[in-house]
């Protein structure tokens, strides 16, 4: 079952050699939305102290997809030990963390997990004595945990929402990052009312802050916001819009900046989401879906960019409505590289059937659209903007809608390109992703643009340790 078979079973021979009060076994884990999974897991107890020594009780579970995602981590009190609810301990003793929030291999082991563990208990005491009635319903509470973590939850968490549909039937879109623009596409996405519902994942460190607690305060229906990567289980799309925001120096430090963050999300994420499509909103988004793409082991039709969905809806609004050119904007596409090097180019030729008819009416093709170009250029993607955007892009997915849009997809086969990389082309999108690419009109020069973007980005992919 583990994928990471022997790189899971050295970490455990260190733990174990680390804590040898450890025992370990094999269990079934049962999920928040009722699924289950056999997984190794660990319990014993961690040496604390706080004034006086204590030994904290706790318990690990090992997701199969080990060490590129973090363990689930409890608390395992006895019968007359309370849990003491922290910023670090749920009521049903999860344990929260930076370092299981921040998680990425091989620099996140489980040994350094269990240390950071240690000194935030230091911090804050998870546990108290109880009294003799504390302890009797403490007794009940235990064996409700007991129940849910070895899997034979409590049959109200497997029982229909609302006696509607099951919470894996919903249509439930999950967004990856609390910034600016994660806030902008659940704001969107729950305008665009596609979605039953919508879960945020603040993976930043720390309570909730700026747009994150005001979503909390204001509490719009269907929302939810989790720093739990369980959370996101069954999503239909999950849309992934967090950047490192580290101190590196060069272009390429801030990209393997990235990809060393997405090495602790997308394989959880896949985890939990299986049948998932991932829709990436990160920058570089080429770069950024490739990375998504190799690190979830998903089909290239589910995992896409947002590319130049933005642009292109841009482009055609300029042609139909600034420039009253119907007829081109129906067919007209941008497509290759977000940002300078993308390129306008065109699914049908319109073009008359002779010759000098039809280089005079490309020509005024030409310059119609090097007008829209213009134009186009002093419009920036903010992150508002952008949240449109995606709320479109998952509209058209949860409802199979086949259109076509403008996204990052896996462009090997396409011009003459022969290298893994994504650009945005034209491609049929419904709840599997993308259905099919649509093709375009030969031009020389496009495939010329489209050659050349795609030799840079292999270029800078090859410079990435993934």
């Amino acid at each position: 079952q583990y994928k990471f078979r022997d790189l899971t079973i050295e970490e455990l021979k260190n733990v174990s050699k680390t804590y040898p009060n450890f025992t370990f076994s094999m269990n079934t884990y049962t999920f928040k939305d009722g699924s289950q999974k056999d997984l190794l897991n660990f319990s014993g107890t961690v040496p604390v102290k706080y004034g006086n020594s204590y030994n904290i009780p706790i318990h690990l579970w090992i997701l199969d997809s080990h060490p590129f995602a973090p363990p689930i981590c409890f608390l395992k009190p006895t019968v007359n030990m309370g849990i003491l609810v922290g910023k670090h301990v749920d009521a049903h003793g999860r344990i929260y963390l930076p370092y299981l929030q921040n998680w990425s291999h091989p620099k996140s082991t489980v040994v350094g997990l269990i240390k950071e563990m240690i000194a935030k208990f230091e911090e804050e005491l998870p546990l108290y004595s109880l009294s003799s009635s504390e302890a009797a319903r403490q007794s009940e509470l235990l064996s409700y945990i007991a129940k849910i973590t070895a899997g034979d939850a409590d049959t109200k968490s497997k029982s229909n929402i609302g006696g509607g549909k099951k919470e894996g039937c919903l249509n439930k879109i999950t967004v990856v990052g609390a910034g600016d623009l994660g806030i902008a596409c659940v704001l969107a996405i729950a305008a665009k009312g596609a979605a039953d519902k919508v879960v945020l994942l603040d993976l930043s460190e720390g309570a909730a802050k700026g747009g994150t607690m005001d979503l909390e305060i204001f509490a719009l229906p269907n929302v939810e916001i989790s720093k739990d990567f369980s959370a996101s289980a069954d999503s239909k799309v999950v849309v992934v819009t967090v950047n490192s925001l580290g101190n590196a120096q060069t272009y390429l430090d801030v990209i393997q900046s990235n990809v060393d963050l997405f090495r602790g999300i997308i394989p959880a994420i896949s985890h939990y989401s299986q049948n998932t499509v991932l829709l990436v909103a990160s920058h570089p988004v080429e770069v950024m879906t490739y990375v998504s793409w190799k690190l979830s082991a998903f089909p290239k039709s589910r995992v896409i960019g947002v590319g130049a969905n933005l642009d292109t809806k841009r482009f055609q609004y300029i042609l139909r409505n600034l420039l009253k050119a119907e007829v081109l904007a129906e067919d007209a596409w941008i497509i290759g590289e977000q940002g300078e090097d993308k390129v306008p180019s065109w699914t049908s030729c319109n073009l008359v059937a002779n010759q000098t008819e039809a280089m005079a009416a490309r020509n005024s093709r030409e310059k119609v659209a090097n007008r829209a170009m213009e134009v186009l250029k002093g419009k920036g993607q903010r992150s508002w903007s952008v949240g449109l955007s995606v709320a479109d892009l998952t509209d058209s997915i949860l409802k199979d809608k086949r259109k076509v849009h403008s996204v990052s997809t896996l462009a090997k086969g396409c011009c003459n390109i022969n290298s893994e990389v994504f650009l945005s082309l034209p491609c049929i999108l419904g709840t599997n992703g993308v259905i099919e690419m649509v093709k375009l009109e030969e031009d020389p020069l496009v495939q010329e643009k489209l050659q050349s973007s795609a030799g840079s980005i292999h270029d800078l992919q090859q410079q990435l340790k993934l």
